[in-house]
């Protein structure tokens, strides 16, 4: 009797494991939740991004990163060239990516003349520069975002940071720490 007892107290689990359970295919994880590039902060050096080869530096007392120990610099150099740094990621259909970075600038300008212009290209929209940064930026760190905004199928954005110096007209150095990709 103890054995029948048992059995019919499996069957009985059994049927209301599974008749509680949805119909069709699982329900899969939400693909529009949580930062999704690997690197965000430099801690890797350039891992997951395309960068010149003077970018990432580790802070120290006099300069330290916003948060961590590393951040990405350009120019500095008060001579004519350009540094890049640049990234690209999937965004799901139906989600919107939020990149934000930190940026701090330290200067002897007193006129523009140097720039940091940060752009992003999405998939199927013409790309946009969406900030150009220069001399005046301060000393501190201060945060900046841009969005992708919603579309109905899978893309790419590339998020670029473009800093372009011209000899001359004093040194100024843009630091970026702290670039999360961010999905809802």
């Amino acid at each position: 009797m103890k054995a029948f007892v048992t059995a019919a107290s499996a069957a009985a689990l059994l049927l209301l494991a599974t008749g509680s359970a949805p119909h069709g295919r699982p329900a899969a994880d939400a693909p529009c939740v949580g930062q999704i590039h690997a690197n965000p902060g430099f801690e890797r050096g350039t891992t997951g991004w395309t960068a010149g080869p003077r970018i990432v530096v580790l802070g120290d007392a006099t300069r330290p990163a916003h948060r961590g120990r590393a951040y990405a610099t350009f120019a500095g150099l008060d001579v004519t060239r350009t540094d890049l740094l640049r990234t690209t990621v999937t965004v799901p259909a139906d989600c919107d990516l939020t990149v934000r970075f930190w940026v701090r600038t330290t200067t002897t300008e007193t006129s523009r003349g140097d720039y940091l212009n940060v752009g992003l290209a999405v998939t199927g929209t013409p790309p946009k520069t969406r900030y150009s940064l220069a001399f005046d930026g301060g000393s501190q760190w201060r945060q900046y975002s841009v969005s992708t905004g919603t579309a109905t199928t899978e893309r790419t954005a590339t998020v670029s940071f473009i800093a372009s110096e011209t000899a001359g007209n004093g040194v100024t150095t843009f630091d970026v720490d702290d670039a999360t990709f961010t999905l809802s």
